[in-house]
């Protein structure tokens, strides 16, 4: 029975350890990895908080149209000598107690309240159009680390063929020099070719975990275990670039968020001059207030009792107060100065904002045409180098070509892959910009 129990736990453990290792071995999609950035990033995360705070603002100012009430209890407690006639003093203990409830209502304050409800809810507005800008660069951020996963993973496999093919050839040419057709000397030059492969596919293997353990940390995930679904990114086309960069550029400045937000600071600063005119103006407020009193002294046993005084003394208080500012000592002068100040800044921010964007954008555009030249250049050359490596590889194979020139002959051919490999990436990465600033889709 004992030995039953132990082969179902052990049964048990087995299924735990292979469901841990898969869930650990999951393989991400890009779409998964931006997703999970967004929900995550913590930037993204205060941004939210700061939302759930500007509702809390918005809350506040609104209230702040409501009446005060507030209620108010005093007891008073004298002990002393008093003089009650002139030359006669007696030991008096007095105690008064003073009881009410009062509204405070303000019924104008140069629209100050009004202002200051318009800003909370921009504020929120605001806010709101900063967290789609940072969920932007976030994924934006996401997507290029994750294509450059794929870059270095392409370079692993260029990598490891060019060492598959330096076993081959070192195989080869120990069955030439067996059959004394080459010298002994071109092996130890095929196995120097073939070290230096293998170290090349183990710098590889580094980049390529560098490159996923960067995007791990920047999706705040564990790396061990962490891996994504490699994309077969297919040759790309000019199709992929645009031809006028006019589109862009207005698309872009009537949509991207860092417009919408200069704009937005500009109607806040506005909102904030009118909040700081109302100093200007006479404030009126209204209050009412309902009390009574009651007092007892040891001077005195005809008192009534507590709740009969506090019947008898109750009463009602209404007031209308009118403030009229004369003087400030300029501090109203000042604080509109430095209001409209802030106004002409966030103009000013905006007329910046738009040229960083062109800025950016021109250089995207300009980027991206560069990248498809060098892209169309490197693929012409990798195939010329694939000519003239083959071609050198059948006349060292009929000893019309030394070792040495076919090493030569195949070094530039690993160059000429590596370099079809980094500007079909760079090629692809930079119209993702653009499309970026076009507001498609960057995961597709």
């Amino acid at each position: 029975m004992k030995k039953n129990n132990i082969n179902i736990n052990l049964v048990v453990f087995a299924l735990l350890c292979s469901v841990f290792s898969f869930a650990q071995q999951k393989t991400w999609t890009l779409q998964e990895c931006v997703n999970h950035a967004l929900e995550n990033n913590i930037t993204i995360r205060q941004s939210k908080n700061r939302l759930l705070d500007n509702e809390q603002d918005i809350i506040a100012s609104k209230s702040a149209f409501l009446p005060s009430v507030n209620a108010n209890m005093t007891h008073t407690l004298s002990i002393g000598s008093r003089e009650l006639f002139p030359g006669q003093f007696v030991d008096r203990t007095d105690n008064s107690i003073n009881v009410g409830v009062g509204v405070n209502q303000t019924i104008f304050d140069g629209f100050r309240l009004t202002n200051l409800y318009k800003q909370s809810q921009l504020r929120l507005e605001t806010n709101q159009l900063e967290l789609q800008r940072i969920k932007d660069d976030v994924s934006l951020n996401v997507v290029n680390a994750y294509l450059n996963v794929l870059f270095n993973k392409e370079q692993l496999q260029t990598a490891t063929a060019q060492f598959e093919f330096s076993e081959k050839q070192l195989k080869q040419v120990a069955e030439l020099v067996d059959a004394g057709v080459q010298p002994r000397a071109n092996i130890y030059d095929a196995e120097a070719t073939l070290s230096r492969d293998s170290q090349q596919v183990t710098l590889a293997e580094n980049n390529f975990n560098l490159a996923l353990l960067t995007l791990s940390q920047l999706l705040q995930i564990p790396f061990n275990g962490f891996d994504v679904e490699i994309i077969n990114i297919e040759t790309p086309s000019e199709a992929l670039l645009y031809n006028d960069i006019n589109p862009i550029l207005n698309f872009a400045f009537e949509n991207r968020y860092e417009i919408k937000v200069a704009e937005k600071n500009i109607e806040n600063a506005i909102l904030g001059t009118e909040i700081s005119k109302s100093g200007y103006y006479p404030t009126l407020s209204a209050s009412y207030g309902f009390g009574s009193n009651v007092f007892f002294t040891n001077l005195i046993n005809t008192e009534e009792d507590f709740f009969t005084q506090l019947n008898q003394q109750k009463g009602h208080r209404f007031s209308l107060s009118l403030n009229i500012p004369i003087f400030s000592r300029f501090q109203n002068k000042t604080t509109v100065a430095k209001s409209r100040i802030q106004e002409e800044n966030s103009k000013l921010n905006l007329e910046q904002a738009k040229l960083d964007l062109e800025s950016n954008i021109q250089r995207a555009y300009t980027d991206a045409q560069a990248a498809l030249k060098a892209f169309v250049a490197a693929k012409k050359t990798l195939e010329s180098q694939t000519l003239a490596f083959n071609n050198s590889k059948e006349r060292y194979d009929i000893g019309a070509m030394t070792a040495f020139d076919l090493e030569q002959a195949r070094v530039q051919l690993i160059n000429a892959q590596s370099s079809l490999i980094n500007a079909k990436y760079d090629f692809v990465f930079k119209t993702k910009v653009l499309d970026f600033y076009m507001g498609k889709s960057l995961t597709n």
